[in-house]
């Protein structure tokens, strides 16, 4: 016979149709050690009282969530309060399940729904202004409340009404494909950045480059000027200055490797 089945009925019908009497079935999930026996009956209990977790995730629908989603995290809340219950403490297991459940639910919209991470003070002055906001909404004209007004009606300051409003409009990222209001030719939040500039490179390593350069000898000097400045080729420059290939070759190499070392260990750079 299940445990549910021999519970005693309740001296007094509770408030909702969804909570079962399962005090017989906890003060048996007291009594046993931990083991099959005891998870099959929270189990049980779970199972018992899951159309109420379900009535709690329904009240958080419209919220940016599916609600099969709701339901699961719901879910997992009860199934938390059932492992933590101690009925010896004299509480109704519905006193402290619907917290739980409720808690686990604000918690998920609280850590994974928000685009960017909100410090979680700054996440309830959202929630206080936008209730406040909807709140005087219904008892002032339709130019709308202002800030004082809120924060009179909320019992907050006007620099945290403001905190809370620029919440109100960062819940979700914007794309950066968006077109930007005002504009007719689908221009994009894209187009306002900034790119990366190769010349602002260049330009820094030409003067970390110019101390080392001075205190080159000058036929190497010349050589370098020769090639990176004049462009002219490795057999061009030999011929210039009546030398090998093979040997420009080699200066050239031992050159840029000596002045790349300088100028990545000179601590000025």
């Amino acid at each position: 016979m299940s445990v549910r089945t021999q519970a005693k009925r309740p001296s007094a019908r509770h408030p909702h149709d969804d909570a079962p009497d399962t005090d017989y079935a906890f003060a048996c999930i007291a009594s046993l050690p931990e083991g099959p026996e005891k998870d099959a009956l929270r189990q049980e209990v779970v199972c018992a009282w899951m159309p109420m977790a379900d009535r709690l995730a329904r009240q958080f629908r419209n919220r940016g969530e599916s609600l099969e989603d709701l339901r699961q995290i719901a879910a997992l809340g009860l199934v938390k309060a059932v492992a933590r219950y101690d009925p010896g403490r004299g509480n109704t297991f519905a006193s402290f399940a619907v917290p739980t459940v409720v808690g686990e639910v604000k918690r998920h919209f609280r850590d994974h729904t928000w685009g960017t991470h909100v410090p979680r003070r700054i996440q309830e002055l959202r929630n206080r202004v936008r209730v406040a906001e909807r709140e005087l909404s219904h008892s002032l004209d339709q130019r709308g409340p202002s800030v004082a007004e809120i924060a009179a009606h909320a019992h907050l300051s006007d620099q945290e009404v403001r905190l809370g409003m620029e919440a109100m409009n960062s819940y979700a990222p914007l794309s950066l494909d968006a077109e930007l209001p005002g504009t007719a030719d689908g221009y994009s939040l894209t187009e306002t950045l900034g790119d990366n500039e190769p010349g602002y490179d260049r330009v820094v390593d030409r003067e970390a480059l110019k101390p080392q350069l001075r205190g080159l000898p000058e036929r190497e000097r010349q050589i370098l000027y020769l090639r990176f400045f004049r462009g002219m080729s490795q057999n061009r420059i030999a011929e210039e200055l009546g030398i090998s290939q093979m040997h420009v070759s080699r200066i050239l190499s031992r050159t840029c490797a000596a002045l790349r070392d300088r100028v990545m260990t000179d601590p000025a750079v």
